[in-house]
């Protein structure tokens, strides 16, 4: 059931009527701001990107750690976001494809905002946390959850209505194709304004109300379209955008899935110049214009007198190729694709303006925000809690963290990158000399120790991820045809 925050707000105030002052200070809970933006990579000032405008976030950066080896647990937005929100890995939540709702594989999952709901929490969402098809799917519901939320806003704005305007590599295709537009009027406007400014009337009110909340709001920028106001793109000249290098004989060095994953949109390979140029200064500017509304949104907690109490994560569902690989937008296990933008600030922050560098994973929110809030979590929860790291950014967490896509496995540790493709090939990447991923090691002779000490690793992380959580009931998604004959995997 869905409660107005009017209604909600009177019934805790009646539960906390008899209750002397003196417990209601003692009990009085963190409140949870979630920001996450749409297929966001780390090209940000915070992460030392050296043209990229960032300053929201950077700022959020200083009162708060950032996580330097964070990773997702599959580089695509519907499995990963409903591994996040449940804490589990997507061979446990069975959804690693878009449109799949989470009752249809987990029916008595508790969600993150629906567990914090049980313990008194109002849970509100704004634009995207669960998978949505961008963008005709923005100003609905999309795939939510209604069980995680008091209450909900779709925030639907000019980038929707100026779809005609918008460049595409493919006519009137826009959210699985590279397209573009650099957008009349003012960020207000755009639905990501909206919500922005849905934002800040939600901490206003809560200012008053009194009541902990569970705020998440959903960004769709840069996801594409790439749509920002003029003024973003103003930031970024095209003749400053540098394009990514890749070796003539690239292709043959890596196994064939992997050749698959960055090739698979035939129509983004071997682009003009110019072309690329244009996507990547659009992309860039859509991630300042969404930093700026993120900027908003922190600004207004400020106001609010709220952030000492709030625990605040941002972050992205998944990482995002520019170019590199000669590849573009997500769907690899690629360092660009599996790495995240993730900093925690607030209450139980104590390594404020650190950076953590040990490998952390997306399923760890769950048990982060539990803890931080006091709470137990969930036994079935698979995720480890990173309150240690925030303590002291040394903290030992994990040894690797572990993401999954098509046939594939991988493992991200300080130093290496080992994947295998079953028993299609391997890839191996020393971060140490070779950062961009480009050099595979799996076959060379030297690194056969490694290779044979990490796939042990990685075959006990595969096994662990595949266990049944306990306590929760497991469905495969329901297959189901459409008119055109297109296969699709839709609720029950």
């Amino acid at each position: 059931m869905i409660f107005s925050r009017h209604v909600f707000t009177i019934a805790c105030g009646l539960l906390l009527a008899g209750t002397p002052l003196h417990l209601q200070a003692e009990e009085t809970k963190p409140n949870v701001l979630f920001l996450i933006c749409d297929d966001l990579n780390c090209d940000m000032g915070l992460y030392g990107h050296p043209q990229v405008k960032t300053p929201n976030i950077d700022k959020l950066g200083e009162r708060g750690v950032r996580f330097d080896n964070a990773h997702c647990q599959y580089p695509l937005c519907g499995p990963s976001r409903a591994s996040f929100m449940t804490g589990l890995y997507p061979d446990q939540t069975q959804i690693r494809t878009n449109g799949i709702y989470i009752r249809e594989t987990l029916p008595n999952v508790k969600t993150i905002p629906q567990f914090f709901r049980d313990h008194g929490y109002f849970a509100t969402r704004i634009g995207k946390i669960y998978h949505y098809n961008v963008p005709k799917h923005i100003g609905t519901s999309g795939h939510d959850d209604p069980y995680s939320w008091n209450y909900t806003i779709n925030p639907r704005g000019r980038d929707v209505t100026d779809e005609s305007l918008i460049k595409s590599l493919r006519k009137n295709s826009f959210g699985g194709t590279l397209s573009w537009l650099a957008a009349d009027g003012t960020d207000e406007e755009q639905t990501d304004g909206i919500a922005a400014t849905e934002a800040i009337k939600q901490l206003e009110q809560s200012a008053k109300d009194k009541v902990p909340f569970f705020l998440a709001v959903g960004l769709f920028r840069p996801h594409t379209p790439y749509v920002a106001p003029k003024k973003y793109f103003d930031w970024y000249p095209l003749e400053s955008i540098k394009i990514p290098e890749v070796p003539e004989d690239y292709d043959s060095s890596i196994p064939a899935p992997a050749l698959s994953s960055i090739r698979r949109k035939k129509d983004q390979i071997q682009l003009e110049d110019k072309i690329i140029r244009e996507v990547i200064q659009s992309y860039y500017a859509s991630i300042s214009f969404a930093d700026a509304q993120a900027g908003r949104i922190l600004d207004a907690l400020d106001s609010s007198g709220l952030a000492d109490n709030t625990i605040v994560i941002f972050t992205s569902d998944h990482g995002y190729h520019m170019g590199e690989h000669g590849h573009f937008q997500k769907t690899t296990l690629f360092e660009n694709a599996t790495h995240v933008p993730l900093v925690v600030a607030g209450p139980g922050v104590d390594a404020k303006g650190t950076a953590c560098r040990t490998p952390v994973e997306m399923v760890d929110f769950y048990p982060t925000l539990t803890e931080l809030a006091g709470l137990d979590t969930p036994d079935y929860v698979s995720g480890v809690s990173l309150v240690p790291a925030l303590k002291d950014p040394t903290a030992p967490l994990r040894e690797f963290a572990f993401t999954q896509y098509s046939s594939g496995y991988s493992i991200k540790g300080p130093r290496y990158r080992y994947t295998e493709w079953g028993d299609k090939g391997s890839e191996l990447y020393d971060h140490q000399n070779d950062p961009r991923e480009m050099k595979n090691l799996a076959n060379s002779p030297d690194f056969r120790p490694l290779v044979k000490e990490l796939s042990q690793k990685l075959a006990e992380r595969i096994s662990d991820a595949g266990k049944a959580p306990p306590g929760l009931t497991q469905l495969e998604p329901v297959k189901r045809r459409v008119p055109h004959g297109t296969t699709l995997l839709a609720p029950k």
